[in-house]
């Protein structure tokens, strides 16, 4: 005998995206839904959504066209709260403002059953204030699908200190009939997903409104350097620039964090009507409101007219014999470069040509690259065992170890080495380009290349330029980024860039969340690739990365920016300081088997 199935009717509040999204989830799960909406447009368009989309399954052979016939009749439509007067579950996804959310509360208490649940979809507001409003706080939570609702697997569930254990149970259970994945979570902004997200969209949005980065490039790098779908400005554009200004002025007004207080040009754009896709502008300009097409504006690059201005470049040296040394010198080799790849002793030089051409032979094996290519690649490796085979160079990159003693000393020696007019390149990803090229005799030679591991695989250069490189420099290396392949994006020399700049304090954040309790580390990982469409979450890219690393870079992030957000995380300094540095000693957020 099959169990009742929890909650048989379900009435939706506002029937926008988000509420014509949960309206198809529930009515495909076999619920009688009531949509509610005041707009008569907008509940014709919900209407249309759910045919629409039901049409698509079918035709997918996903669904019968009876089963679309049974979807579609249990979908109604009504103009007033009235309506919902027989329902067991209701879920508001009104406009995100206190007074609206907390008069349609309290007009729904009057009017449901004593038995029903309230759910407000909110991701800024309290759900404990909002339901002190009713009479039944004990049956009030908040319910956090992510757009859009029908694709999206993640859905927070979000109990108050006064919501029963057995109405948070009953609604978990029904997110679960829903084939979604619940994750618990107590009330306070931004919950997990938004809590993490929003500090770093704002972080972006404080960076382009600095000028450090254009938003192309600061969208370019969060995609092609951490795999993320989309680029945060662009982002902020997709979820409305209001809604995350609203969001942003909750968790301040909760953490009285810095990095949470909104950036001002979100607040000007916001003024401006230039709220993002739904205002047809925002950070990029689009075709039409509701567009997701970006059209050309004043701020959109010209397109470069062809190579020029640059040094000619035909052979490179790479310094150093670890991952990064030995990646970066096979995307050289591959792109037709005569390469020098120099170690401290030909022994560890020719140890590192050998693990070049065990990648290459990889690369045979899976079928991306031809026998004959990888022969070619091999052959234009050269092994030294000293920095002195650079001589005849035209660009060489540096990639030891990421110590600055370290690297000013072998400028210093590049700087005897290298002829006239060879471009110098430091791979560092958190030292200032700057002290490095001041070791040389020649710093307007000298600018960063912080490729990404793996360098084969990766396609993104971060070009860093200090306030002495030259422009040509700069123009030479944006050439030998488009002949190897890569995405170069051009930002200044200040502590992190663009991608760890952005990325670490988000990781950071992730682990004080941890530190105060608030959720566990497979709930945080849970709901950032669910409901952010990460490719992993914040713990397993902080043992993949390595602990000890990854504390190393935000102290230098907290040094440089002086703000107090950004200090590390004293969980992180705790794990290191026990030797559990992630996935390279066996424990880290996570235990691992050892090999």
């Amino acid at each position: 005998m099959d169990r009742p199935r929890p909650f048989p009717t379900v009435a939706i509040i506002g029937l926008g995206t988000m509420g014509t999204g949960i309206a198809e989830v529930a009515a495909r799960a076999g619920h009688e839904v009531v949509g509610i909406e005041i707009d008569d447009a907008a509940a014709q368009r919900a209407v249309a959504a759910l045919e629409s989309s039901t049409a698509r399954a079918v035709q997918r052979e996903r669904i019968t066209k009876s089963e679309r016939g049974d979807i579609l009749a249990r979908f109604r439509t009504f103009p007033d709260l009235q309506a919902a007067a027989d329902a067991d579950l209701v879920i508001e996804v009104v406009t995100e403002h206190f007074e609206i959310k907390r008069e349609v509360l309290t007009a729904l208490d009057a009017i449901v059953k004593p038995g029903a649940v309230l759910a407000t979809g909110t991701n800024a507001l309290s759900v404990t204030e909002l339901a002190s409003h009713t009479s039944r706080p004990d049956r009030v939570l908040g319910l956090h699908f992510f757009a859009p609702a029908p694709a999206m697997k993640l859905v927070e569930v979000v109990s108050t200190v006064l919501t029963s254990p057995e109405t948070t149970d009953a609604v978990t259970e029904l997110v679960r009939s829903f084939g979604k994945q619940p994750v618990a979570v107590g009330d306070r902004p931004g919950f997990i997903a938004d809590g993490l997200l929003f500090g770093y969209l704002n972080q972006a949005a404080a960076m382009y409104e600095a000028r450090y980065a254009t938003r192309e490039d600061i969208d370019a790098a969060m995609r092609l350097g951490c795999g993320l779908p989309m680029g945060p400005l662009a982002l902020l554009d997709l979820i409305g620039i209001d809604t995350a200004q609203t969001v942003l002025e909750a968790m301040y007004q909760a953490s009285r964090d810095r990095l949470h207080a909104p950036a001002p040009v979100l607040k000007q754009l916001t003024a401006a009507g230039l709220k993002g896709r739904k205002a047809g502008r925002g950070f990029y300009t689009y075709e039409a409101p509701g567009s997701a097409t970006v059209v050309p504006d004043a701020e959109t690059p010209a397109e470069a007219a062809g190579a020029g201005g640059g040094r000619p470049v035909r052979s490179v040296g790479v310094a150093g014999s670890g991952t990064m040394a030995t990646g970066i010198a096979e995307v050289f080799a591959k792109a037709g470069y005569e390469v020098v790849l120099a170690a401290r002793g030909q022994e560890k030089a020719d140890k590192a040509v050998a693990a070049l051409a065990k990648s290459l032979d990889r690369s045979v094996t899976k079928g991306r690259l031809g026998q004959e290519q990888r022969d070619a690649a091999v052959a234009r490796v050269t092994a030294a065992g000293s920095l002195d085979a650079f001589a005849d160079v035209d660009l060489a990159v540096e990639a030891v170890a990421e110590d600055l003693p370290v690297k000013q000393q072998l400028f210093a020696t590049l700087d005897k080495v290298c002829k006239p007019g060879a471009v110098l390149a430091t791979t560092t990803s958190s030292l200032p380009v700057v002290a490095v090229a001041t070791a040389t005799t020649r710093p307007r030679d000298v600018i960063g290349m912080h490729f990404f591991n793996p360098a084969p695989a990766m396609k993104l250069v971060e070009v860093v330029c200090t306030v002495l490189t030259a422009e040509d420099v700069r123009a030479t290396v944006h050439e030998v980024c488009g002949r190897i392949r890569k995405h170069a994006v051009d930002c200044g020399d200040r502590a992190g860039f663009i991608v760890n700049a952005l990325l670490f304090p988000y990781l950071n954040n992730a682990v004080k969340m941890v530190q105060e309790h608030y959720a566990t580390v497979e709930d945080i990982d849970s709901a950032m690739k669910l409901g952010g469409g990460y490719p992993m979450g914040p713990f397993e890219l902080l043992d993949v990365v390595g602990l000890d690393v990854s504390l190393a870079i935000e102290q230098v992030l907290h040094k440089e920016f002086r703000d107090p957000g950004l200090a590390p995380a004293p969980l992180l300094e705790h794990l290191v300081s026990a030797g559990c540095l992630g996935r390279k000693t066996g424990r880290g957020f996570r235990e691992y088997a050892r090999r």
